[in-house]
């Protein structure tokens, strides 16, 4: 026995090799996930696998130690079997379901198989993996034990069954070939970020996949994004098209391999290849050479379009502050902040602050966007103006594929950018580009080169982003990383497909106990996005199995995404759910909230068609799945011509100032920003209700307190005001709460009537404090107070005439998150159990979700 060999596998214990065996640090690397230990090994330790997986690092003086008393196998040794007549023989089929294809699952089952000494096989099928095995009962029971308990580290066992066979009498344990046919119910990994392993591959000068753009493993890099078909097998995949070299084949074929039936496996040889193609789309680059070009045209200036997991990006330079406006110039993105990748943990941390809980969200295997706040000391590093001009925050991520990696440039490359704007390559309000043709002409008027390859891309996806805040991570973007993982739903569900709402869109699919919701689709503006919705909804459709028996849509009539479901419903019903029922259930369904369970709930947003006529967004309603009350909300103003209320919050604020009784003087920042023409058609709008619709929306009355305290009177994209009254609330010093604002509550005519929460006070104190000179950043902080009061006392008042003790928030008002933490806080501290958005974003990317549970429980 000699330690001290490099790559030397030392092989101990019962049954085959891998079920019990320690591997040098190098041979480790080869065979395992080391990231996946709690702490890394260095050189000279070695690992402990346990059944192929690593368990734990231990020195060279203890690895002898263990090794001392124990009888030493080959690779290639067998167990000795007992005699046939001390077995109790049994064979049973084990049918698995979950995330279990493309993860390392049918190696796993080989290992376990082999080293409890069963025969048998296992294979991919539509609806997961089934394994059959055979041999002594104790050992089948102990493998159908592991196989629920010891799991790869991306796989998610949701379902194991068991079933008794005859005795077949196999000679041995193969992986036999995946078995199509039948209905599937295949739950597909998401994309992952590149693992630890193949990093250290990419950056190895010995490894031949060193520098290799698309390294992968059974632990990361694409699968959702290129499945065509199930089973999930490499024929069925955009990999399809790249025969794998011996090499690859022999990693590939190897049950005791880190890349064993890793579908996404390539190499230098066997591709996919990189190129690089300037603004004239003739000159072209190849492999490393592509690199270079890339990263010294983005160093000069250029905007250059680069493929990645699920579209292409459009990235450029994020210091460059004439690169930053020429992006922003050409996409036509008004203010909207984009957001940037850093070359790495350090970088980042130069520019904006970080704490624990935001550095395991930014570096964990998602790597989603996420928001985080600008550092301002004298060690920050900042990055052109133009990124997020007026945002306190930036969106950052990290690089997430080894193309990533390898344009910021490894050790020894000439140097790029740091930090890259990395925006999503379409122009504004059209789906993110995947194909390449499609790139070459829709993306021209934007770049100026293409980085790209030839793997295709099957199914768009946008970067995820979220945000942390008041103890938990906030979605505000679902997709990459976490589609198309399914959502365990609190009671069983007929076969749906609920089309979600028209901005933010995603649809969803549920049978049975789990609802699937899609990756982020976009706003329903244009018919290109429609048709989006069409593909993702079918192959949602295709990876689920889901036939869906009825469809589910927005109350709102005039909704484009009712519209699709009455057009795509072939004579199934179409059922409706009112707006902000659906952002209860949502939030209701993901924490399992059962289907007899009411709650008090509050969803704030900007719009939603109410039952009587009006726009709602103001909500306080007692809510199940079934049915809800409107037991609260905002009083009614007058919201004059639809969404040019919208994109000018000073309407609102003159709504607001007509409707506390306050004249429109000329000192007031919304009645100066205001045209008098245009002023006059708002007075005679709201005197005669011509051409208006009355309003209780949340979200309108952020865009009239930012208009009234000077932030924002016109806006590029939604709730843009509402985002900078929020950052100045952030940086607002602290005060006595007592001086903070206060809503009336005005009840109802009826005994039955809904309270209404009025919001003249508030305006009356704002206008007093912008009179008296007060800090904007002291009336954003008071009126955020204001609305975080008001929900805790509707929580109050709903509680003493009900007794119900648990609150719902929904709705996008509550991505803001000094809101969020000032409600939550408030509602804890007078004893009530907050429920809040986790899973799924408050905004309308969560409410197909909740459509999918009202229509599911008859509401």
């Amino acid at each position: 026995m000699c330690l001290g060999i490099p790559g030397r596998v030392v092989e101990l214990v019962e049954g085959f090799a891998d079920q019990l065996a320690l591997v040098d640090v190098e041979g480790a690397r080869r065979r395992v996930n080391v990231g996946m230990l709690d702490a890394p090994p260095a050189a000279g330790d070695w690992v402990l696998l346990h059944m192929g997986f690593a368990m734990e690092v231990i020195d060279g003086t203890k690895a002898a130690e263990a090794l001392s008393g124990l009888r030493m196998m080959g690779s290639g040794a067998r167990a000795e079997e007992p005699a046939p007549a001390q077995q109790a023989l049994v064979r049973r089929r084990f049918e698995v379901r979950g995330v279990v294809q493309g993860v390392g699952f049918r190696p796993f089952v080989y290992v376990i198989a082999s080293a409890l000494a069963l025969t048998g096989s296992v294979a991919n099928t539509g609806t997961g993996v089934i394994a059959e095995v055979e041999g002594d009962r104790d050992a089948v029971t102990a493998f159908g034990h592991r196989l629920r308990t010891d799991a790869p580290p991306l796989a998610a066992v949701e379902s194991v069954t068991e079933t008794e066979l005859p005795l077949a009498g196999d000679a041995g344990f193969t992986i036999a070939d995946s078995a199509a046919g039948g209905r599937a119910r295949t739950l597909v990994s998401p994309d992952t970020a590149t693992c630890q392993d193949c990093l250290a591959e990419l950056r190895d000068p010995g490894d031949r996949r060193h520098r290799h753009p698309f390294i992968t493993c059974t632990h990361c890099g694409p699968r959702f994004t290129i499945v065509t078909g199930l089973p999930y097998d490499r024929a069925a995949t955009t990999m399809a098209g790249f025969p794998m070299c011996n090499d690859c084949r022999a990693e590939y074929q190897d049950p005791r391999d880190r890349r064993f039936h890793a579908q996404p496996i390539a190499c230098h040889a066997c591709g996919p290849r990189l190129e690089l193609i300037d603004g004239t789309g003739e000159e072209t680059r190849h492999g490393d050479e592509a690199l270079r070009a890339a990263r010294r045209l983005l160093a000069d200036g250029a905007v250059v379009a680069v493929k990645g997991l699920g579209g292409y990006h459009l990235a450029c330079d994020a210091r460059d502050d004439t690169a930053v406006a020429r992006l922003r110039r050409r996409k036509r993105r008004g203010d909207k902040p984009f957001a940037v990748m850093a070359a790495d943990l350090g970088v980042a941390a130069g520019l904006v602050t970080l704490t624990e809980d935001e550095t395991a969200l930014l570096t964990g295997a998602r790597k989603p966007i996420v928001l985080l706040p600008r550092r301002t000391d004298g060690d920050a590093r900042p990055v052109a103006e133009a990124v997020a001009p007026g945002s306190p925050d930036l969106g950052v991520l990290l690089p997430y594929t080894p193309l990533h990696v390898l344009l910021f440039g490894l050790d020894g490359d000439e140097p790029g950018p740091d930090v890259l704007v990395m925006t999503s390559g379409n122009r504004s309000g059209e789906p993110i580009v995947i194909d390449d043709a499609q790139a070459l002409t829709e993306l021209a008027p934007l770049v100026d080169a293409w980085l790209r390859h030839d793997r295709p891309i099957h199914v768009p996806c946008d970067d995820s982003v979220s945000r942390f805040t008041a103890g938990a991570e906030l979605p505000v973007r679902r997709a990459r990383g976490h589609a198309p993982l399914p959502l365990a739903l609190p009671f069983e569900v007929p076969p749906l497909l609920a089309a979600g709402a028209d901005l933010k869109n995603t649809c969803a699919l549920g049978e049975g106990g789990y609802g699937w919701v899609s990756q982020h689709i976009g706003d329903l503006d244009d018919l290109s996005t429609v048709e989006s919705l069409t593909r993702t909804a079918d192959h949602l459709a295709l990876l689920t199995g889901v036939e869906p028996e009825q469809l589910v849509a927005d109350r709102h009539p005039g909704y484009r995404s009712g519209t699709w479901a009455r057009t795509h419903a072939r004579g199934r019903a179409v059922r409706t759910v009112q707006h902000h029922h659906a952002h209860l259930a949502s939030v209701m369904g993901e924490h399992g909230l059962g289907p007899g369970e009411s709650v008090i709930g509050f969803a704030f947003d900007g719009t939603g068609h109410g039952t009587d006529g009006a726009v709602w967004g103001g909500e306080t309603m007692i809510a199940g799945y079934k049915s809800y009350r409107r037991v609260a909300h905002l009083a009614y103003v007058p919201l004059a011509g639809g969404d040019a209320s919208v994109l000018r919050p000073y309407r609102m604020a003159l709504a607001h100032l007509r409707a506390a009784g306050i004249a429109w003087d000329g000192d007031l920042p919304p009645v100066a920003a205001c045209p008098e023409p245009e002023r006059n058609v708002l007075a005679h709008q709201f005197a005669t209700g011509f051409g208006s619709v009355p309003t209780s929306s949340m979200g309108r009355l952020f865009d009239a307190v930012a208009s009234l305290a000077g932030v924002r009177h016109e806006v590029a994209y939604e709730a843009e005001a509402a985002i900078e009254l929020e950052a100045l609330a952030r940086s607002a010093p602290a005060e006595d709460p007592e001086r903070g604002y206060a809503f009336a509550t005005l009840t109802g005519p009826g005994p039955g009537d809904p309270v209404r929460a009025d919001a003249a006070p508030v305006i009356r104190a704002v206008v007093s404090d912008v009179r008296a000179g007060t800090a904007r950043e002291v009336i954003a902080a008071r009126f955020h107070t204001a609305v975080a009061r008001l929900t805790a006392d509707l929580a109050l008042h709903c509680r003493e005439r009900t007794g119900l003790g648990t609150v719902v928030l929904g709705g996008g008002v509550f991505q803001n998150a000094v809101l969020l933490a000032a409600t939550q806080h408030a509602l804890e501290a007078a004893d009530f159990t907050v429920l809040r958005p986790r899973a799924l974003p408050p905004n309308d990317g969560g409410l197909a979700f909740g459509q999918l549970l009202v229509a599911a429980a008859g509401g």
